[in-house]
Order: C-alpha cells, then structure tokens, then sequence
C-alpha cells in the first residue's frame, strides 16, 4: 500500500500565520546585522591607525565579503517572501 502524497499547501490559522511572521522577521534580522558585520569587517581597516591591527583586519576581508553576501542573500529572500505574500489573495 504507497503513501498518501504530502500536503501542497499548509493551513491558514493563526497559528502558521504567526510562526510565518516570526520567521520572515528572523530572516530580516539575520539578514541586516550579517550585512552590517560584513561591511564593518570590509571598511573598518580604513579607519583603524594600528598598523600591525589593521592588517590583522584587513586580512579578513574574505570573511566580511562573505557576510555581505550572506546577508544580502538573507535580505532578498526576505523580500521575496514579503512580495509573494503580498500578491497572495
């Protein structure tokens, strides 16, 4: 005897509503402070007058270019997810 297919869509209560919000929220907030550490990581050997620690800094730009990334990546799945929810009727 096969299994029943999985469901295609979920149901529409309060409660995956909010767990929906909650998760579009942490996507947000994730996104926002990996872009903010990314770009801090990239700019602030700019701004640091120790030489020694600005090259320990300036080092890790592979690290703040990934968290850019990472959180512009974060970002645009949140958008995403706020436009298709938008469009829903």
């Amino acid at each position: 005897m096969p299994l029943p297919n999985a469901p295609t869509r979920r149901p529409n209560n309060s409660n995956t509503r909010l767990a929906d919000k909650k998760a579009n929220n942490d996507l947000l907030i994730k996104g926002v402070l990996c872009t903010l550490i990314g770009l801090g990581v990239l700019v602030s050997p700019h701004y640091i007058t120790s030489p020694g620690m600005q090259g320990i800094v300036a080092q890790a730009s592979l690290v703040g270019w990934f968290a850019l990334v990472l959180g512009c990546a974060f970002l645009g799945l949140y958008a995403k997810r706020r436009l298709s929810a938008q469009s829903k009727p």
